[in-house]
């Protein structure tokens, strides 16, 4: 079945990044865009086995999955289909921002369009909490992403990061992990060992000249990413265009200049 992305789509612009990926299509390029038209079944067919999956994926949905991976989303190596897919996550106080998400994932043709819907979930100490989920398609072309991600099954900050890190996945990552601190900004990095979050500290100065350190978060081998006063207006400048209204308030007073 054809399926043309329409003109305008994020997709249709940017690098293409996948090392080990399968291509099933043909592109029209021409002197400064190019449209992608897919001649295999429907990309939104949720049959059509992982291998059989587009690829290779460009930077604006690796923006995306990093950015999310950064935070609180996770890949899932599936056992059935051989591919990956991508899982989010997030309490439905945040039902905005996951939506907006979803809406970014689903147009690009990665995610069914049925919009998440409020689940029941039980927290510590039997507290019910109320949450949004959804999953990206599963794709054998997301095995590498899974790998980069993934040491013996616990979650690492993959070496090349800094190559995946735009200001639309550092906006994701905020409105994922971020908290207002004052007139500064924390990312909440617990489950990130010391040297990664190092790692990632850097690649926000080499690339963005941010001003951060990594602190303990109070708990032992725990630590949080501060971003120094200084450095927010650049960064309220890199991500505000792509922050959603209700996360506004995690980059401060946005006509600050100092």
């Amino acid at each position: 079945m054809l399926y043309v992305l329409p003109y305008g789509q994020m997709s249709l612009w940017g690098k293409f990044y996948c090392p080990t990926c399968i291509n099933n299509s043909y592109t029209i390029f021409g002197s400064f865009i190019f449209i992608t038209v897919y001649l295999s079944k429907n990309l939104l067919a949720k049959r059509l086995p992982a291998t059989s999956r587009v690829g290779p994926h460009n930077m604006d949905i690796l923006s995306i999955l990093f950015g999310s991976l950064l935070g609180d989303s996770h890949a899932e190596r599936r056992a059935i289909g051989n591919g990956t897919r991508i899982s989010f996550t997030q309490e439905a106080i945040h039902k905005e921002y996951l939506i907006w998400l979803h809406n970014l994932i689903s147009n690009l043709g990665y995610s069914t369009p049925n919009l998440p819907k409020i689940q029941t979930r039980l927290g510590l100490g039997g507290k019910l909490r109320y949450v949004l989920r959804f999953h990206t398609f599963t794709y054998s072309s997301l095995n590498w992403i899974h790998d980069l991600w993934y040491v013996n099954g616990v979650k690492c900050v993959p070496k090349n990061i800094g190559e995946f890190i735009t200001p639309l996945a550092l906006a994701i990552w905020i409105m994922d992990d971020g908290g207002r601190v004052g007139k500064a900004l924390k990312f909440a990095t617990n489950s990130f060992s010391y040297e990664d979050c190092l790692l990632l500290s850097n690649v926000l100065f080499d690339k963005y000249n941010l001003r951060t350190s990594v602190q303990s978060a109070g708990i032992e081998n725990q630590y949080i990413i501060y971003v120094f006063k200084e450095s927010m207006p650049a960064l309220r400048k890199l991500v505000q265009p792509y922050i959603v209204s209700s996360m506004l308030y995690k980059l401060g007073d946005l006509h600050c200049t100092s």
